[in-house]
Formats: structure tokens, C-alpha cells, sequence
């Protein structure tokens, strides 16, 4: 078996094939027949796990082991303690409310490389890095979550799932797991797969409404956020 984490670049899609052309993980990934573990939307960057274990590859998007990943999010502004709050509680995105969230200011920044395109910055209004942990895998959830609460994201970075960081890898480069990652792994989906339960409407708390962005490009459909 064969268990591979890739830092993946900003405009890079998490799949092996493009029809129009843009790039893919065969770009920079040359090992036939492994799989990514989710996905990592086009304009984000960081973790994507690969392999060719096909039962791991399900329990780790099996809902009911809630594996955490790590986001570090590079937001217009200077969030408030009450949107933090908030992104703890949860926010409602399409009449769903996501579960809780963990959030904070990263103090000090993150020692992150140069993205290929820039960020827009605006020279009165500040940028900042928060850290959002989350064990979901809604669509854009992420940037969804940061924009309900009145600070879009510029810049998003996932540099870990569960155990697994990407260290010192930069940007299309990828490494082997070790047999000791790759235990951590397989202990924290032990047990039963579960049956996708239905989704419960939620009532009350912040909306997301995606037509406030309607003059942005409709983004490519993922299953995780990213």
C-alpha cells in the first residue's frame, strides 16, 4: 500500500485529469494508481493525503469518525472575539447548521511561502491569519463560515488532517508516510462504518446566502471545504 501527503499548490485541482487544461496532481504527483483522500478546492493550497488503501480512503471520509483538519485562513480584516464566537457555534449554510468549530487568531503569523498570485490587499484594511479546525466536509465550508460572519477569506492553507502535518514541504512536494503515521491513522477510524444519517434543518443562528456573492465565478464542487 501506498500512503503519500502532497502540499498541494494554489491553482493545482485535486484529481489526475483536466479536460481544459489547467493543472492536476499528475503534475506533481508520478505514482500510478493512488487516489486523493477528499478534496482541496482548486484556489486552496496544502495537505491533500493520497493512497491506493481503498477501505482507508472510505473510513477517512466516513462522517461518523469526524477526522479533524486544520485551516489556516488569511481573512479581510481584523475578526472580533464575537465572530470567533461565532464560528465556534456554528454557522447556518443552506439551512444547515455546521457543527462547532474551533477558531482563533494565529499570534504570530504563520511562516507561510509566497503564494504564485498575491492576495489583494486594501491599505486600510488589515489582513489576518485565523486558525479554523473543523471535522466536516461541506463545500467551501470554510470560506462559507468567514464570509457569514463579515470577513472573507483572501488565502486558505490546510497544513494538517488529523495527525499528519506537511512540515517543512513546499509547494508540489510530496513525501511517504511513515509506519507510525500511517497507524495513527487507521487507529482514529476503527470500528463499524456508519449509515449517512439524514440532515436535520436547524433553526435560528447566522445565515450563509451564496447569492450576496452572486458577481463571484460559481466555484468547482468539492466534497470537502476547501
Amino acid at each position: 500500500m501506498k500512503y503519500i501527503i502532497l502540499n498541494k499548490p494554489y491553482e493545482v485541482l485535486t484529481q489526475f485529469t483536466d479536460e481544459t487544461g489547467r493543472a492536476t496532481l499528475k503534475d506533481y504527483v508520478k505514482i500510478p494508481n493512488i487516489y486523493p483522500v477528499g478534496r482541496l478546492d482548486y484556489d486552496s493550497e496544502g495537505m491533500v493525503l493520497l493512497t491506493d488503501d481503498k477501505t482507508l480512503q472510505h473510513r477517512l471520509s466516513d462522517p461518523k469518525f469526524k477526522i479533524e483538519k486544520t485551516y489556516w485562513v488569511q481573512v479581510d480584516g481584523l475578526p472580533t472575539e464575537e465572530a470567533l464566537e461565532e464560528l465556534r457555534q456554528g454557522i447556518i449554510i443552506k439551512g444547515i447548521r455546521t457543527a462547532p468549530a474551533k477558531a482563533r487568531i494565529l499570534e504570530p503569523e504563520p511562516n507561510v511561502w509566497e503564494r504564485s498570485t498575491p492576495i489583494r490587499f486594501r491599505k486600510e484594511i488589515p489582513a489576518t491569519w485565523v486558525e479554523v479546525k473543523i471535522s466536516q466536509g461541506m463545500n467551501r465550508q470554510v470560506r462559507r463560515m468567514t464570509a457569514a460572519v463579515g470577513y472573507p477569506t483572501l488565502r486558505l492553507i490546510r497544513p494538517s488532517i488529523g495527525p499528519l502535518t506537511i512540515g517543512d514541504l513546499q509547494p508540489g512536494e510530496y513525501r511517504e508516510l511513515t509506519a507510525d503515521e500511517i497507524s495513527k491513522l487507521k487507529s482514529l477510524t476503527a470500528g463499524s462504518i456508519s449509515k449517512t444519517p439524514a440532515k436535520a434543518k436547524s433553526k435560528g443562528g447566522r445565515h450563509y446566502d451564496s447569492r450576496q456573492n452572486s458577481s463571484r465565478p460559481r466555484p468547482s464542487k468539492s466534497k470537502d471545504d476547501f
